[in-house]
């Protein structure tokens, strides 16, 4: 069969099974560039695991049915003597633009999906349990809920989860877990369950500044939302 002829029968088919499920578009809002990332956590890894955004750019990324998995957005990126890229924020150390299969050096504001779950439906989140480095948002396309995180946590992040940068000023702040690696904030061991793991002072910080977000590992009831399967999202950095 000529390529030609092949192709013009995968995109048929397409059409026709919905092979691929949404089609998820980044914008960035930020003042500053940012290096999008995404994370394979089920179902097929994206075309693109990682890329670059200008101030006011956009690109667009197709995602199959039953896919799983995050965006988060890398900050401050330079090459290095040997080539390498590394970021001040969010770096997913695979030293290039594309992660490759690689996730987020925490702290950083994840944006998580899983689409075409229970009930034909997709679930999706904005989660700050890797602590929090840029405000961020994802919004549906087609009447379904947008979740935002707007503010910028890091004015108010306590010194004991600050991430400074080489001017000195805060530029991520962790999560309690991160920085203290304690069962009681990490919700391990006999902390494992919703009522042996409550908010926390550390987590309260978090929730206060951005309500609809994941502030610990048991926020589900406020921070997980819900929209038929089939549409399609905008996630915005610096919303």
């Amino acid at each position: 069969m000529e390529a030609k002829g092949f192709f013009a029968i995968f995109l048929a088919l397409v059409s026709i099974t919905g092979a691929f499920s949404a089609t998820f578009t980044l914008r960035n809002n930020c003042p500053y560039t940012v290096w999008p990332g995404t994370l394979t956590g089920g179902g097929s890894q994206l075309s693109k695991t990682g890329f670059v955004l200008a101030p006011g750019a956009s690109s667009s990324v197709d995602a199959p049915a039953g896919w799983s998995g995050r965006f988060w957005a890398r900050t401050g990126c330079s090459t290095d003597s040997s080539g390498r890229l590394r970021c001040v924020t969010a770096d997913c150390a695979s030293g290039r633009v594309e992660c490759n299969g690689a996730g987020a050096i925490p702290p950083a504001t994840l944006l998580e999906f899983t689409l075409n779950g229970n009930g034909g439906k997709d679930f999706y989140d904005v989660s700050l349990v890797d602590g929090f480095n840029l405000p961020a948002s994802i919004t549906p396309q087609g009447g379904c809920s947008s979740t935002t995180c707007r503010s910028n946590i890091n004015s108010a992040c306590p010194s004991e989860l600050s991430v400074r940068g080489a001017g000195g000023s805060i530029i991520a702040c962790k999560s309690a877990c991160e920085a203290f690696r304690q069962p009681q904030y990490c919700c391990t061991g006999s902390f494992n369950t919703p009522q042996t793991c409550p908010p926390t002072n550390y987590s309260r910080i978090f929730k206060n500044a951005c309500p609809q977000a994941y502030s610990y590992a048991y926020d589900d009831s406020s921070s997980t939302f819900t929209c038929a399967a089939g549409g399609n999202y905008v996630i915005t950095f610096c919303p």
